[in-house]
C-alpha cells in the first residue's frame, strides 16, 4: 500500500494549482482524478458554455494567458488544453481514471480507498470541485412521467431536447443561457426566475470583471463578510461568456419571445405554481446591480482613469403586468423541465464527522479537521475562490499550512 505525504483529490484548476503549491514546497504528493485532467469541464458541460470570466483572467500558479485574444472567452475544449498544458509544465504527479472511494481517519494520518488500491497519507486536500451534483427539488419526483427531465450536467445541446415547449427552472447564469439557446433553437420557453442578480457584460467600456479585479471586490476577504451562508448562496451574475451582448437579462429573454415567471413554490396533480412575488425579485435583484455600478463609478472618481465614459444606469427590469402563476404540465405545452436550480459538491466518499446539521461540508477558510482541507470552494477565504484566478491563492495558503503541520510532526 502506497504511502505519501499529501493526497489532493480532483485534477481540475484547484487540485492543479495545490499540486504547484507543494511541489514549490518539496511537499511529496499525489492527485488523484476519477477521469483525466478537467474532467468536469470535458464531460459535465454544455457544448457552447463558455467561462464567464475573460481569458486574460485565467490566473494560475507559475501561469497566466498568453495566447492572442487576451479580451476574449475559453470554449471548454480550451479550457481543457489550458490545464492539460498546466499540468504538463507543472509536471503535475496525476494519477488519472482513480475514483476515490471512501477516505477515513487512522491513527498516522488517512486512508484514501480507490477503485485501483488504496493510498494512506499524513494530509488529505479535497479539490473536487463545488458542481458535482445538481441541486434538484425534491418535488421533481412528482412531475408527470411524461415529462422529460435534464439538469445542466446532463445537457449537451438542444437537439437532445424533444420537440415541444422547455419550462427553465433558475435564472442565474446557467438558467439565462439555457434558455436563450433553446429559444434561438426554436423551442417555446418559460423561465422560472427566483433570486438572481442582473449585471451588464461591460460597463463604461471595460468588462464587468474587469471593474470587480480592479476595484478588488474579487479579493474580498471573508473575515470582512458578516453572514458567510448568505454569500456563499450567493446567484451567479447574469453573465454569458462573450461579447455579443451587453445583457442576458430577463429584459434580452422577453425581448426574445420568453415567458418569464415568479420562482416555481410548488407541484400538484400535475400543475406547478409560482410565487407572486416577481416584481420583487426583479426590483431587489435592479437595486443590487444599481448599488454594484455606484462602487465602480465611487473607485473611478477617485483612480482618476484617463478617457472613461460617464456613468450609466439602465431601464429596470420589465415585470408582466399579470405574470403567470400556474402552468398545467398535462395541457401539451411544456415537453421539459430543466433544472437550473444550483449544484453542490459530492462529498460521500468522505466518512468522517466533518458536516453540519444540513450535510454541508463545515469548514473554516479551508480548513476542515487536522490534516483535512477543502480547496476550490465558493468564497472559501475570498470572493473570488472558486474561480481560476482565485484559486492559487487558498492553494498557496493551505500549502503554507501543510508545510507548518509537517515541521510541527518532524520538531
Amino acid at each position: 500500500m502506497p504511502r505519501i505525504s499529501t493526497v489532493i483529490i480532483g485534477a481540475g484548476q484547484a487540485g492543479l494549482a495545490m499540486s504547484r503549491c507543494l511541489s514549490e514546497a518539496s511537499v511529496p504528493h499525489v492527485v488523484l482524478e476519477r477521469g483525466e485532467i478537467a474532467n468536469s469541464w470535458k464531460t459535465e458541460r454544455w457544448d457552447s458554455l463558455r467561462l464567464l470570466t475573460p481569458n486574460w483572467q485565467s490566473r494560475l500558479p507559475g501561469q497566466s494567458y498568453s495566447g492572442p485574444d487576451p479580451d476574449g472567452f475559453m470554449t471548454m475544449p480550451d479550457l481543457v488544453r489550458y490545464l492539460e498544458t498546466y499540468a504538463d509544465v507543472i509536471r503535475a504527479p496525476v494519477e488519472d481514471r482513480t475514483r476515490v472511494t471512501s477516505v477515513t481517519r487512522e491513527a498516522f494520518g488517512f486512508r484514501v480507498e480507490t477503485d485501483r488500491g488504496p493510498w494512506t497519507c499524513d494530509t488529505v486536500v479535497m479539490a473536487s470541485g463545488a458542481c458535482n451534483i445538481a441541486a434538484v427539488p425534491r418535488l421533481a419526483a412528482g412531475l408527470p412521467p411524461h415529462i422529460a427531465q435534464t439538469t445542466p450536467l446532463d445537457y449537451r445541446t438542444p437537439s437532445q431536447i424533444a420537440p415541444g415547449g422547455v419550462l427553465v427552472v433558475g435564472a442565474s447564469a446557467t438558467g439565462v443561457q439555457l434558455a436563450s439557446e433553446l429559444r434561438r433553437a426554436g423551442h417555446e420557453v418559460v423561465l422560472s426566475a427566483g433570486d438572481h442578480i442582473r449585471v451588464p457584460r461591460s460597463y463604461r467600456g471595460r468588462d464587468l470583471h474587469w471593474w470587480m479585479d480592479a476595484t478588488g471586490l474579487h479579493d474580498t476577504p471573508l473575515d470582512e463578510v458578516d453572514d458567510i451562508d448568505r454569500v456563499r448562496r450567493v446567484p451567479s451574475l447574469q453573465l454569458v461568456g462573450g461579447n455579443d451582448a451587453r445583457f442576458t437579462d430577463l429584459n434580452a429573454l422577453q425581448d426574445a419571445g420568453i415567458e418569464i415567471t415568479g420562482r416555481l413554490v410548488g407541484l400538484r396533480d400535475g400543475v406547478v405554481s409560482f410565487s407572486g412575488a416577481l416584481a420583487n425579485c426583479c426590483a431587489m435583484s435592479d437595486l443590487k446591480m444599481n448599488r454594484l455600478l455606484a462602487t465602480f463609478d465611487a473607485w473611478a472618481e477617485t483612480a482618476r482613469l484617463p478617457a472613461m465614459p460617464p456613468p450609466e444606469r439602465f431601464v429596470p427590469t420589465r415585470v408582466p403586468a399579470s405574470p403567470r402563476l400556474s402552468l398545467d404540465l398535462h395541457s401539451g405545452r411544456i415537453g421539459t423541465v430543466l433544472w437550473a436550480t444550483g449544484f453542490r459538491p459530492d462529498h460521500g466518499w468522505l466518512h468522517l464527522p466533518v458536516f453540519d446539521r444540513k450535510g454541508r461540508l463545515a469548514h473554516a477558510k479551508g480548513l476542515v479537521a487536522p490534516g483535512l482541507y477543502a480547496l476550490g470552494l465558493p468564497f472559501l477565504r475570498h470572493r473570488n475562490s472558486a474561480l481560476l484566478d482565485g484559486v492559487g491563492r487558498d492553494a498557496a495558503f493551505i500549502a503554507e499550512h501543510i508545510v507548518q503541520s509537517r515541521a510541527n510532526r518532524a520538531a
